[in-house]
């Protein structure tokens, strides 16, 4: 059922083509397709029936790849990205962390095919074809996600909105933040001047993953007052509440060693509770005071004064302010030469301030006190600056300020989107692609989201930018973080000879590895895989060895391998297990196996071939014991039946 001719026909006449199992699953999308959030025309049986159409099969292109005779994790793989994503649901389901992805906009200038088409500007179906085109690819991106792995999916402001929903419905709960990224320094304002250089990256992850955000400065824990606990940080002890939002918080603090007091910020009230403004509240109520204290989440301002974990600034006393009465204390507050907030100057008492009448007489200090850090106070893993929602451009100045105490965040940068499209002319002399995003954009992010020995997909690769990020990480940090690529050729009626999968991602990745335009390679290296698609009732007469091997080398030991020679193919060691891959139970194979042990050191066999019965029978009858496994049964398994598991 196709969208452009979604309407056409009755419902009734649907019903009589479709079998009890079709029948049932419409029923329910009907049933249930009333709900809170995004909808868009689309059909759950022709969404099964393309996941479930046939069988993906890699092959391995020797001629293509990048130091071909080992095996490698990393991965290009050709072809339309929704079977190369089938294909890894069979090979990598919860076994990569970090996915990326630069989808096409729906900017609706031709930048995106479905069904064999480009979708332009004036077609009727236009979002909802690209929703469901990306709907179909991130379902199964999911799945391939370990507990704690995160996908982040670049997009324009125009689609956010849609694409942040339809993302909602993918993963539900799972939505993490969004990273604004601004795309060039000069505007492009339009006829409302309003000037559109942002662009967002969207993140969704699993519960257990984590920004590696940034290790805290030791430098500023220093122990001006020789505290024999050790080093400290001054936290502030203010919170982003006003006088009004908070009034239990709003009191004076004294300094017990000098005498000195501290006026409240009005417009940002102290953090902690006080006891004695509880008990100013409960002033015959001993059970009630101790039930407030008691739901405190943490101790109160006499509490952290008598453990002298607050430190108050020395100052001289010819600072310290004092008023002999009311009407001195407004003079000076009028004048602008009461309290002020030392680095902000604005004011800490006011005429319209309850009990200003209290600060009469009193000797008022200037500066604030603060609450002291230990650094022992917790493990240094967790003292780790969080991850800022903005991405700055490499020289702009950014002003933060911890308001709140914590580790101002890391500020990822990133060169402006121009800087990408000289960075692949760089690469081949020319402009080979359109639109690639820049190098320090998805290092950076990687940097962020990633740890050394991480799985990174982006299925929609482009110019290769996340592959050559995730070298360039490696070759800094000596990780050993893989990628896989996934990119089509978009060969065309006018260009059917078009590869940009070999001829610009796989080409610029290859040039990274060796060296280009005078720069050094940063070494690795990669397998170009091909995709067959094969109907399940041919697969015994299509899908060859060569396609077995591959898909079990991917399944069992997460690599690509040439193929070897011979009747017995070593697939990989498992422990004190040999893994191999006959293509046909003969004379041969059965000598071949007979001494494999004994000839390459393996305790246990275990073997996929297509009579495995048979094959155990004969090796037994030779004194051979092995685990025979059916290679039909192998290659089939995750590929059938996707629909049922969504």
């Amino acid at each position: 059922m196709n969208m452009t001719n979604k309407n056409v026909g009755s419902l009734l006449g649907q019903l009589e083509s479709l079998n009890e199992s079709q029948l049932r699953r419409l029923l329910v999308e009907h049933l249930t397709k009333q709900k809170l959030g995004l909808t868009w025309e689309a059909s759950a049986i022709e969404r099964d029936a393309a996941l479930n159409a046939d069988l993906v099969l890699p092959r391995h292109c020797a001629e293509w790849s990048q130091n071909p005779e080992g095996g490698t994790r990393n991965l290009i793989i050709e072809g339309d990205n929704f079977d190369a994503l089938r294909l890894l649901k069979a090979t990598h389901a919860g076994k990569i962390r970090v996915i990326y992805i630069d989808p096409p906009y729906n900017t609706g200038n031709k930048d995106w095919v479905y069904n064999d088409h480009y979708v332009g500007a004036n077609d009727r179906w236009r979002h909802s074809q690209w929703l469901e085109f990306l709907y179909r690819r991130l379902t199964l991106a999911r799945d391939l996600l370990t507990p704690d792995g995160v996908i982040m999916v670049s997009i324009n402001d125009e689609n956010r909105a849609r694409l942040e929903l339809l993302l909602d419905e993918v993963m539900p709960g799972r939505r993490l933040g969004s990273l604004v990224w601004r795309t060039k320094d000069t505007g492009n304002d339009l006829s409302q001047r309003f000037s559109h250089v942002h662009e967002h990256i969207l993140v969704y992850a699993n519960a257990g993953f984590k920004f590696n955000g940034r290790a805290t400065d030791r430098s500023k824990f220093r122990n001006p007052d020789e505290d024999s606990r050790g080093d400290w940080s001054p936290q502030p002890l203010t919170t982003n509440k006003t006088l009004f939002e908070r009034k239990n918080t709003y009191y004076p603090i004294q300094d017990p060693e000098t005498g000195y007091w501290y006026p409240c910020d009005p417009d940002s009230v102290w953090r902690f509770a006080s006891e004695k403004e509880i008990r100013s509240r409960f002033p015959d109520n001993e059970r009630a005071v101790q039930a407030a204290l008691a739901g405190l989440r943490s101790g109160t301002i006499e509490q952290l004064i008598e453990n002298k974990q607050i430190y108050f600034p020395p100052c001289k006393p010819s600072d310290v302010m004092e008023f002999a009465s009311r009407d001195e204390l407004l003079a000076a507050v009028n004048a602008g030469k009461g309290p002020v907030l030392p680095k902000k100057k604005t004011p800490l008492l006011r005429q319209d301030l309850p009990d200003l009448d209290f600060w009469v007489g009193k000797p008022i200090a200037p500066g604030r006190p603060s609450r002291k850090e230990h650094w022992t106070a917790k493990p240094q893993e967790e003292r780790l600056a969080p991850l800022s929602s903005w991405i700055a451009g490499l020289n702009e100045d950014v002003a933060l300020f911890s308001d709140d105490g914590d580790e101002e965040p890391v500020v990822l940068r990133s060169a402006r989107g121009g800087v990408a499209t000289e960075e692949v002319k760089d690469v081949f002399g020319t402009k080979a692609f359109q639109h690639p995003k820049p190098l320090s954009l998805i290092k950076n992010l990687l940097q962020q989201a990633t740890r050394p020995g991480d799985i990174v997909l982006d299925f929609f690769a482009g110019s290769g930018t996340t592959g050559h990020a995730v070298l360039a990480l490696n070759a800094e940090d000596k990780g050993q973080r893989s990628f896989i690529l996934c990119s089509s050729t978009e060969a065309t009626k006018k260009e059917p000879a078009k590869n940009l999968c070999r001829d610009v991602c796989a080409e610029r990745i290859r040039r990274v590895i060796q060296g280009y335009g005078g720069k050094p390679g940063l070494g690795g290296e990669f397998a170009y895989l091909q995709l067959d698609k094969v109907e399940v009732p041919d697969l015994p007469f299509e899908a060859d060895a060569a396609h077995a091997f591959q898909l079990l080398a991917l399944r069992r030991f997460g690599e690509a391998r040439p193929l070897p020679a011979g009747p017995v193919k070593r697939l990989g060691q498992s422990g004190d297990c040999a893994v191999l891959l006959c293509e046909r139970v003969d004379a041969e194979t059965i000598a071949s196996l007979v001494d494999w042990r004994a000839r390459n050191g393996a305790a246990r066999l275990a073997i996929y071939s297509p009579r495995p019965s048979t094959l155990a029978e004969q090796l037994a009858a030779a004194g051979v014991e092995a685990n025979c496994y059916s290679l039909l049964d192998a290659v089939m398994r995750g590929q059938v039946g996707g629909g049922a598991n969504e």
